[in-house]
């Protein structure tokens, strides 16, 4: 049950309100009211604040709309009639929070002799709902929040004034009062919250690795810087030991410490480094590990499964991506690498992930160089075997660089982008029923819409919170942000709760598909309507009251269960329709694989008859010049030849020639046997 408490000590509602109201100056003339609000705030809050100002003191805006020759009196009614039909309760303590917001001082510069009640006729609406008063709300409440000059209305929440100062709703992000020096703007960053208190160490900033530790108390809401000091020497080295700055890291408690795994470096290590910081000792050291330690990177998974952590994925320092899967014994700190059955999910890089009954690994999302993902696969830690089951609900974008938490049976998912646009929707999973649904949105560029932000879960009061820190969506953050989740996201999985498809059933252990919804509505609402019941307002009244809105709400969920169960069934003919084109298109990528393959075959026998003609061209042209060089040895023996017989023939000639004049002179021939 939420915790109704005042932000100050002094006046209870609605004396509060119209101390408030006087001190912003209403309650006098229209016209002396105008001026002296304008004068003490901007345009956009002073609209505001005249709208609750009516909202408290009229009720819902049933006056007409003014003439558009009046700009200003057209602003003032349209934030007026933004807020519907809101409680005056309700309008006034939003009055009061936001007159706190900014001007924190003013209770103290107001009269101490403050008029109890103001003579201002108080309109209730319809429903009829009573004021609140000393600190109890409403069966119905409604608020608003200021988000790029726009009015947002919340129906179905419940406000808690837990002594933060603004007033925190459930599944609305709001932003508390911070104290202290806030860390560096940065992003990829670790944090981990331990004894209420959440831990910052690391990240990235203007493209520089970060390697301080900041610590904000999450009861205060004030930052502080951690002195840390490093061993002198680790277990493995005498010599000092490096903590080097480091993203893309995660940060896990345990024990006594702080577990810092992997991370880009500017010098990364050939293996994944377990650093660790001593919360009694407020020292860094770099912790033993044995077994085949996997390669460094950053941006991977890392979740904490009983006394083991479980690692996959990310990017090595060569921008290579991984799907490997490792676990680390946190008790023996030995290193175990699986090969699990099944396929598992692409390497990728950024994603979340997160354990279900101790048992079954969920990984969603992530990135590649080129495109983001929105695919959800499982891992059971039992059987080591992969498996992708089918999502339900209102499935996110394809994102990348976002976090997620656990509460419960419910996995929060924030921020993250596709390389376009950052993620404005905070979404949740019930990870029984593999329902997705939409917390919350936000509008523009704001940290909630980053990547590389951060997200915890702490506790108010007995009450889960989630906080986020950090992010880049465009520039550096070092916001923080608060959401107190409600059950209406496990309300709303059970709605759309169907028979659950057999690729669910490995993580479907305690849901029954065939459950009475009717009688799951009826004791949630039972439920919420005595956690919102005034304790000092007429039992009767209220108990009437209760049984109207009781069947009022079972009447309109009937509705919306027949609408979403209408809806489901088309999307389940949707899904087999896709089912049996994925399947054709399976089909012909097997055949274009198989002709590929084929036509891969043929170009290698090809390219190896050109390679063997290659090398007889290679031959022939040898042989051809071989054959040249021979030709012209022929040809000059032939040329020899031919000299050699003009010479014989020359000489035959001479010595017939002298014969001749011999036998002129008288001189018979010498017969060659003579000679």
């Amino acid at each position: 049950m939420a915790t109704m408490a005042r932000t100050n000590t002094g006046l209870a509602y609605p004396d509060r309100f119209y101390a408030a109201a006087s001190y912003a100056g209403f309650g006098g003339s229209p016209n002396s009211a105008n001026k002296d609000v304008a004068s003490k705030f901007s345009n956009e809050v002073a609209l505001i604040l005249y709208a609750l100002y009516q909202q408290a003191t009229v009720g819902p805006c049933n006056v007409p709309k003014p003439s558009p020759w009046s700009p200003v009196e057209q602003g003032k009614w349209k934030s007026w009639q933004q807020l519907g039909n809101m409680v005056s309760a309700e309008a006034m303590r939003l009055f009061v929070k936001i007159l706190e917001e900014e001007d924190p001082g003013w209770y103290s510069r107001t009269s101490n002799s403050v008029e109890s009640v103001r003579d201002v006729q108080m309109n209730h609406n319809s429903n009829g709902e009573p004021i609140i008063e000393n600190g109890n709300s409403f069966a119905e409440t409604k608020t608003i929040s200021a988000e790029n000059g726009s009015l947002m209305e919340a129906q179905d929440k419940d406000i808690v004034l837990e002594g933060l100062g603004p007033v925190v709703v459930y599944d609305q992000w709001v932003s508390p009062p911070i104290k202290g020096q806030r860390p560096k703007a940065r992003y990829e960053h670790g944090a981990a919250v331990v004894q209420d208190k959440m831990y910052i160490y690391g990240g990235n900033h203007n493209g520089r690795y970060l390697s301080d530790l900041n610590v904000l108390d999450l009861r205060s809401w004030t930052w502080s810087k951690v002195e840390a000091s490093i061993e002198s020497k680790s277990e493995e080295s005498p010599s000092p030991v490096n903590i080097a700055p480091c993203a893309g890291h995660s940060l896990i408690p345990w024990e006594n410490k702080l577990l810092s795994i992997a991370g880009h470096t500017k010098d990364p290590s050939e293996t994944i480094q377990i650093k660790a910081f001593d919360l009694q000792t407020g020292t860094w050291s770099i912790l033993k590990t044995y077994g085949k330690a996997p390669i460094s990177r950053g941006g991977q998974s890392v979740t904490l499964v009983g006394s083991t952590l479980v690692i996959f994925g990310g990017q090595d320092a060569k921008r290579t991506l991984l799907n490997d899967l490792h676990i680390l014994d946190l008790e023996t700190m030995t290193w175990d690498d699986f090969d699990a059955v099944g396929v598992p999910p692409s390497p990728r890089s950024d994603h979340a992930a997160a354990v279900h009954a101790e048992r079954y690994l969920l990984i969603f999302g992530g990135g590649s160089h080129a495109t983001c993902f929105n695919d959800l696969h499982v891992l059971d830690l039992q059987a080591m075997e992969w498996s992708r089951p089918t999502q339900q609900g209102e499935i996110p974008s394809p994102r990348a660089g976002h976090t997620g938490v656990t509460v419960g049976e419910n996995w929060f998912i924030v921020g993250g982008g596709d390389n376009k646009s950052g993620a404005s929707e905070t979404v949740v999973l019930n990870m029984s029923t593999l329902v997705w649904s939409v917390v919350t949105s936000v509008e523009g560029r704001v940290p909630l819409a980053s990547e590389g932000l951060s997200l915890v879960v702490g506790s108010i009061s007995g009450e889960d919170i989630l906080v986020s820190f950090g992010g880049y969506n465009g520039r550096y953050n070092n916001e923080v942000n608060v959401l107190k989740p409600s059950h209406k996201s496990t309300l709303q999985s059970k709605i759309m709760e169907a028979p659950v498809p057999d690729s669910v059933s490995a993580v479907q252990n305690a849901t029954n598909p065939t459950r009475d919804l009717e009688s799951d509505f009826e004791v949630g609402q039972e439920g919420k309507i005595r956690e919102i019941v005034m304790d000092n307002t007429d039992s009767e009244h209220m108990k009437s009251k209760g049984e109207e809105t009781s069947e009022l709400i079972i009447a309109t969920l009937k509705a919306e269960k027949e609408e979403l169960e209408s809806s489901l069934n088309k999307e389940k003919l949707q899904s087999l329709q896709l089912k049996e084109e994925l399947t054709q298109a399976e089909t012909r990528n097997t055949d274009l694989y198989k002709e590929l393959q084929s036509i891969r075959g043929q170009l290698a026998a090809e390219q190896s008859r050109c390679f063997k003609l290659e090398v007889d061209v290679a031959e022939l042209r040898q042989k051809l010049q071989t054959m040249e060089t021979l030709q012209k040895e022929l040809e000059l023996l032939q040329r020899q030849k031919a000299a050699s017989e003009q010479a014989s023939l020359n000489a035959k000639q001479r010595q017939g020639s002298g014969g001749v004049w011999g036998w002129l002179a008288g001189s018979p021939p010498q017969n060659a046997d003579d000679a």
